[in-house]
């Protein structure tokens, strides 16, 4: 899925996701959207709410890696959504909206039925789908067939229904049907992209969203339904999954590079103009607000989204959001020598990323430097210092958790093992064109 267009990069080499390019076809692709976090736990708890992860106080799905090797310890935050936090399925209630969950959870004990949603999975997490056999790798098609029992039974009652599917392919470890598998096992591998189980599925999973799309044109709600397709954090770029590349993009899962953060996202539905694209910087909070205004709900409260809908339509002459720059907040160590307690802000196309263990900047203008290679802090002199206001405000407004000087810090301590926190990696594609997470949300 090439996102964006002309440029081949932005494309996999091996991959093949035609059901994706055919949703991409009929509506609107974004080659600037972020997940708001680089990592899936918080990620979905932004989704969830609107809220920016720092302001939740969900920003890792561990308690966050410390040890005394380490200059800085983690926060103490939340291990499960907060019940004061009102989800989206609670939002929308009052428009009489049956809201259903399947899929990924780990959020804690709890379980989407106590925020909201009338259908759901339970208190899922990564390893829910292990035993779901040959025929059904990490749940992919038994997670469409709930989804698609609810939809039925929603347009059989004649009730508008908000489903989000939360899959958990492509999410390592690997599986996928063996007939997958040998079919990209005998396919030419790509110059960057050459894993053939990944591959297959990724390619299972592209079959499986075949099936949802089938079932609303089958149900005759295809002119009133939008689909929303987005991932939950960018490829990962540690050793074990050398085989996937992030390129052009920085880094990957767990850093506050473009690599952990930039992710694929597709609208389609009444309205949305098909096969446009959009450069404009755009972040998972934004989709909270952007349903509600489909649904024609008011928001109240605080939130750090803005609707996306007068983008979507082409009615927004100029558009724009309601804070002055996209916050990622990661106050802990993680996987790899780039997973460092980090805070990144992008505004206007200008990204400014704090070292908090040095207490240093970078500054790149990803308008010309996708690739983040040239920092232009010292460049810049005036800019930088305007952005660390704007990232300093931004993070007293949320009341952001920081890092925490670690007394028993001793350099000459063993560095901890490779696994950070978060339990297994989470696999993607990579970059601006692969990768599944938290998609396909259904709005009717």
């Amino acid at each position: 899925m090439e996102m964006i267009p002309g440029d081949p990069r932005t494309k996999s080499d091996y991959f093949h996701t035609p059901n994706i390019e055919k949703l991409a076809a009929n509506g609107m692709r974004f080659s600037a959207a972020y997940a708001p976090a680089a990592m899936c736990t918080p990620s979905r708890a932004a989704v969830l709410t609107g809220k920016t992860p720092a302001e939740i106080h969900i920003t890792t799905p561990g308690p966050g890696l410390g040890t005394n090797a380490h200059k800085l310890r983690p926060p103490t935050q939340l291990r499960e959504f907060p019940e004061t936090e009102t989800s989206i399925a609670e939002a929308l209630k009052p428009a009489g909206y049956a809201s259903a969950y399947f899929g990924k959870w780990h959020l804690g004990q709890g379980n989407p039925g106590q925020h909201g949603f009338d259908v759901h999975d339970g208190s899922t997490s990564n390893d829910t789908p292990e035993n779901s056999g040959p025929d059904n790798p990490k749940d992919i098609f038994g997670l469409n067939e709930r989804a698609i029992a609810f939809m039925r039974k929603s347009v059989k009652e004649e009730r508008p229904f908000y489903a989000q599917l939360f899959h958990y392919a492509v999410h390592s470890p690997t599986a996928t049907k063996a007939v997958s598998e040998k079919k990209f096992g005998t396919l030419e591998k790509g110059k960057r992209h050459k894993n053939a189980p990944f591959a297959g599925m990724t390619w299972d999973f592209d079959q499986s969203i075949a099936v949802v799309l089938e079932e609303i044109e089958n149900l005759g709600i295809a002119d009133k339904t939008y689909i929303v397709f987005m991932s939950d954090n960018g490829g990962p770029s540690y050793p074990r999954f050398g085989t996937l590349d992030n390129d052009p993009l920085s880094k990957g899962k767990t850093t506050l590079y473009d690599g952990g953060l930039r992710v694929p996202l597709i609208v389609t539905g009444p309205g949305i103009p098909a096969n446009t694209h959009s450069a404009e910087s755009v972040i998972g909070c934004d989709l909270f607000p952007t349903f509600c205004e489909w649904a024609g709900v008011y928001v109240s409260g605080k939130i750090d989204g803005s609707s996306l809908a007068p983008l979507l339509n082409g009615k927004a002459s100029k558009w724009d959001r309601h804070v002055d720059s996209l916050l990622f907040h990661s106050p802990h160590y993680g996987r790899g020598p780039d997973a460092i307690p980090t805070t990144a802000i992008i505004s206007n196309n200008l990204k400014l990323m704090k070292d908090w263990g040095t207490n240093s900047y970078k500054l790149f203008d990803l308008s010309k430097d996708i690739g983040e290679k040239r920092d232009l802090a010292a460049t810049y002199p005036e800019k930088l210092q305007k952005l660390i206001t704007v990232m300093d405000n931004r993070l007293r407004s949320v009341n952001a958790q920081l890092p925490i000087v670690n007394s028993d810090y001793d350099p000459n301590a063993p560095p901890p093992g490779p696994r950070g926190p978060g339990g297994r990696g989470q696999g993607r594609p990579g970059g601006p064109r692969g990768g599944q997470g938290g998609a396909p949300n259904t709005a009717n």
